[in-house]
C-alpha cells in the first residue's frame, strides 16, 4: 500500500499544474455528464441522441475546462513574471487590473509594494554608497581594504598617493608585499614611523574587520600624523613667541630708552647739578625690569621642567579643606562630598588647585562675592568644581596659552600648570560661565 501511494504521488508531481488543474476541472464536471447520458439514454425518445448530444456537451465542457485553465493560468505567470524580474533587481515592473477583495488581486498589490520598496531602498542604499565613495575619495587618510588571504582590493587616492601608484597596479598585491602586513594583526590603534614610497613619518593606523558576500575582510586606516603635529607645533611656537615677545619687550622697551637717556646725560658737559638723581632713577627703572626679566624667566623654566607625577594614596577630603585654608583674602566655603581616598601626586594636585583658587578669589574680591569648592564621584571618576563670583569668562581663545594673563601683574601660567598638571594624570580640566549666577566654574576631572 505504501509503494502505491508513492507512486500515485511521483505521478501527481509529474504533472504540471496546468494539467491538473484542466482534469480537476473534468472531474468536477464528470459526474453532471454521466448523469445526463444516463437520463437520455433512459428515455425511448431521446435514446437515439444520448450519445451525440453527450460528445457535444462533453466537447462543450472540455472548452469551458481550458478556458478555465486560461483564466487561472495566466495571473499566476503573471506573478511568476514580476516575481522573476524581483529576482534579476528590475523593480520597474508593475502588475495591472490589480483590485482589493479579490485573491490574485491581493497577491498583485502586495508584489507592486514590494517592488516600490525595494526600488527605494536600492536607490537610498546607491546614494549612500556614492557618498560613502565620495567621502572616501575626498580623505588625506589612506584606506586600504584586503581580503581574508591578504589581497588588496580597495585603496582610495590617498593609499595610491602613499604607495605612489595607481589601484590598477595595487590590486591582488598582499599586505606584506606592500609593507604593512604586520598591521594586519593589530587588535588596538597604535603609532608606528614607517616609509612608503609616497612619503615616510609617524603614522596612527587602525584595523577594523568587515564582512563582503558573508567572507571576512580587514580594513586599515593609515593618518598621517607628522603633518599634523607640524603644525600644530607650528601654532604653539607661534603661540608662544607672540606671549615671549610681548614680554620681553615689555621689558626691553624701558631697559633700551633708560640706557639711551643715561648715554646722553653723561654726554653732556659739563654734567647737570643733579646727575646723579636722574642716574640713580634710569638705573632703578633698568634694575626692575631687569629684575621682572628674571623673574619671567624663572616662570618659564619652572613650566617647561614639570616633573611627571609621583601617584600615593592619599586623603582629597584633607587636602581641599588644607587648600580653603590657605587663602587668607577671603573664606573659601567647602561643601563637603564623598570622603574618599585617592591615588594620585598630591603635591601637584595641591598646586593644581591652589592655582585654580587663586584665580577665582582674584576674580570674586572685586565683587565681594563669595568662592566654593565642591566635588562628587560620576561613574569612575572625580569632579572637582571651584566656584566663584567674578566677573565671568573673558572673550578669549588664549586662556590655556602659556604666560597670556588679563590680569594686571598676572604670570599668565596659572592654568596652563594647572591643566598641565590635570592632563598628567589622565584628566581634564574646564572653564565654563555659570548659568545659575554671574561667575566661572573651573571643573576638573579625575579618573579614579
Amino acid at each position: 500500500m505504501p509503494i502505491e501511494l508513492s507512486q500515485h504521488r511521483a505521478r501527481t508531481r509529474r504533472w504540471g499544474y496546468e494539467t491538473r488543474l484542466f482534469f480537476g476541472a473534468l472531474i468536477v464536471a464528470g459526474p453532471a455528464l454521466l448523469a445526463l447520458f444516463i437520463v437520455l439514454w433512459s428515455s425511448a425518445q431521446a435514446h437515439s441522441l444520448a450519445l451525440p448530444v453527450s460528445i457535444v456537451v462533453a466537447a462543450i465542457t472540455v472548452v469551458f475546462a481550458l478556458e478555465l485553465r486560461r483564466r487561472a493560468i495566466y495571473p499566476l505567470r503573471t506573478l511568476s513574471n514580476l516575481l522573476e524580474a524581483l529576482r534579476e533587481g528590475d523593480y520597474s515592473l508593475r502588475g495591472s487590473a490589480a483590485r482589493r477583495g479579490d485573491a490574485i488581486g491581493e497577491v498583485v498589490i502586495e508584489i507592486n509594494t514590494l517592488a516600490q520598496t525595494l526600488r527605494e531602498q536600492r536607490l537610498a542604499v546607491e546614494e549612500k554608497s556614492a557618498l560613502l565613495a565620495k567621502v572616501i575619495a575626498a580623505l588625506d587618510i589612506a584606506v586600504l581594504a584586503f581580503d581574508a588571504r591578504g589581497a588588496l582590493q580597495l585603496a582610495n587616492p590617498a593609499a595610491e598617493k602613499l604607495l605612489d601608484r595607481p589601484f590598477a597596479t595595487l590590486s591582488g598585491l598582499s599586505a606584506a608585499e606592500l609593507g604593512v602586513g604586520d598591521w594586519l594583526e593589530l587588535t588596538e590603534p597604535c603609532i608606528s614611523e614607517r616609509s612608503f614610497p609616497g612619503g615616510s613619518g609617524r603614522w596612527e593606523v587602525r584595523r577594523a574587520k568587515f564582512r563582503e558576500n558573508g567572507r571576512p575582510h580587514d580594513l586599515l586606516v593609515i593618518t598621517d600624523l607628522s603633518r599634523t603635529l607640524r603644525e600644530e607645533e607650528r601654532l604653539a611656537w607661534q603661540r608662544l613667541l607672540r606671549v615671549l615677545g610681548h614680554e620681553l619687550n615689555n621689558s626691553l622697551a624701558p631697559i633700551r630708552s633708560m640706557a639711551a637717556t643715561l648715554a646722553k646725560l653723561l654726554a653732556a658737559e659739563p654734567l647737570a647739578e643733579d646727575w646723579r638723581d636722574d642716574a640713580g632713577s634710569a638705573l632703578g627703572v633698568i634694575g626692575d625690569r631687569a629684575e621682572a626679566l628674571a623673574r619671567f624667566m624663572a616662570r618659564y623654566t619652572a613650566f617647561a621642567r614639570l616633573p611627571p607625577p609621583t601617584p600615593r594614596i592619599f586623603a582629597f577630603a584633607e587636602l581641599v579643606q588644607r587648600i580653603a585654608h590657605l587663602e587668607q583674602r577671603m573664606p573659601v566655603r567647602v561643601e563637603a562630598g564623598r570622603d574618599l581616598a585617592i591615588n594620585a601626586d598630591p603635591d601637584q594636585i595641591e598646586h593644581a588647585l591652589i592655582n585654580l583658587l587663586k584665580n577665582a578669589v582674584d576674580a570674586t574680591l572685586p565683587n565681594a562675592g563669595d568662592v566654593h569648592v565642591r566635588w562628587q564621584v560620576d561613574a569612575d571618576a572625580l569632579i572637582i568644581e571651584i566656584v566663584d563670583s567674578g566677573s565671568g569668562l573673558p572673550h578669549s581663545d588664549n586662556l590655556f596659552v602659556p604666560f597670556f594673563t588679563t590680569k594686571p601683574g598676572g604670570s599668565g601660567i596659572g592654568l596652563v600648570l594647572a591643566r598641565q598638571i590635570i592632563e598628567a594624570h589622565g584628566g581634564t580640566l574646564g572653564l565654563e560661565n555659570r548659568d545659575d549666577a554671574k561667575g566661572c566654574i573651573a571643573r576638573v576631572v579625575l579618573p579614579l
